[in-house]
């Protein structure tokens, strides 16, 4: 699983692989997918045992593929390779593979034994598991706070709230998405860049929640080197402004009307889904964070919480409609570090 972590944002679609060779009790060979289109980790591993992979044993944290894609089936270079015994975290939940690579083995006289540490490799892979079974992203909400849980001040200015490494670490989850969404408010208050600078990894596709195209053409999303990776989502038939904003090189997505006349969030997630992005992280502003709890949209909460005060302010997350202390959201699976200064809070919903 250690190695599999290595492919962070650069295998999607595919899902985090790591594999390793052991025959004697010592590790012969190891290898994890390092990004979509390249060997798989099951490869790699047996290339780097070389012949010492005959009559050894290959770990693997998802069950070896048995189809040809964009590489020839894993299946069948582990049983080329004599490998005697092959132990699997988890069960492939693709229709394509799903035990099907399992019983393959078994026939050529392999050893299976599988569902090792199967808690810990579905978490692993929670993003490939939920785009697999449910053809939806998986959306991680990211918001950096003060400890009073304030994203702003009255005026709107909110830099910097967080410390330099919490802007860091921001950018770091920033590379493991395939897309960003902000709403149009913080487009113009902040003029937003949304791509990947503090680290080394690659700038997901920028989405804007904007209904009523009041998205400025001299924005920086659209007027940036990766304006043709911004996509404006809205509800406007304002066929002028949306010709204008094409010609910057960005898209636009017009899409139906939700209750409130708003980007409806659950048709935006199905055309995100079908155009085979599967990690989304949404950035801002209060109402877009209060709309995907409300709708139950959201998967995954991180917060970046600052040793701040600020008092009166834009707080975090609005009004969910909950009366009784006993329908709060509850968060599970909650991890904390200290990041500079300032605290992360990482959980599921």
């Amino acid at each position: 699983m250690r190695l599999a972590k290595k492919g962070m944002g650069r295998v999607s679609p595919n899902p985090l692989v790591g594999s390793i060779i052991v025959k004697n009790d010592k590790i012969i060979g190891e290898g994890y997918h390092k990004c979509f289109g390249k060997e798989h980790a099951e490869i790699v591993a047996l290339r780097d045992a070389g012949e010492n992979a005959q009559g050894a044993t290959l770990y693997v944290n998802l069950e070896p593929c048995c189809h040809y894609g964009k590489t020839p089936p894993c299946t069948d270079a582990i049983i080329k390779a004599g490998i005697k015994r092959v132990v699997i975290g988890m069960v492939d939940p693709n229709p394509l593979v799903n035990q099907q690579s399992i019983k393959i083995l078994r026939e050529n006289g392999i050893e299976v034994k599988a569902g090792v540490e199967k808690e810990a490799c579905e978490q692993l892979n929670r993003v490939f598991i939920k785009y697999i079974k449910t053809r939806l992203p998986f959306v991680t909400l990211k918001i950096a706070q003060t400890i009073d849980g304030r994203i702003a001040t009255n005026t709107g200015h909110a830099r910097w709230i967080t410390s330099e490494a919490a802007r860091k670490e921001g950018h770091r989850l920033r590379s493991q998405n395939d897309v960003i969404i902000v709403g149009i408010g913080t487009v113009l208050a902040d003029d937003p860049r949304l791509n990947v600078r503090l680290v080394k990894g690659t700038s997901p596709v920028r989405i804007v929640l904007d209904s009523s195209l009041k998205i400025p053409l001299k924005s920086q999303l659209l007027t940036d080197e990766s304006a043709h990776q911004t996509i404006v989502a809205t509800t406007s038939k304002n066929l002028e402004k949306i010709e204008n904003i094409k010609k910057t090189g960005a898209q636009v997505w017009q899409l139906g009307k939700d209750k409130n006349g708003r980007v409806p969030l659950p048709e935006l997630l199905k055309k995100i889904g079908r155009d085979n992005k599967r990690e989304v992280m949404v950035e801002g502003g209060a109402k877009i964070f209060t709309s995907f709890i409300k709708e139950n949209l959201a998967d995954r909460i991180v917060f970046f919480i600052a040793p701040k005060i600020l008092g009166s302010g834009k707080e975090a997350i609005g009004d969910l409609g909950i009366i009784s202390v006993d329908d709060c959201f509850q968060l599970k699976n909650i991890k904390t570090k200290k990041v500079g200064e300032d605290l992360l809070i990482e959980a599921m919903l």
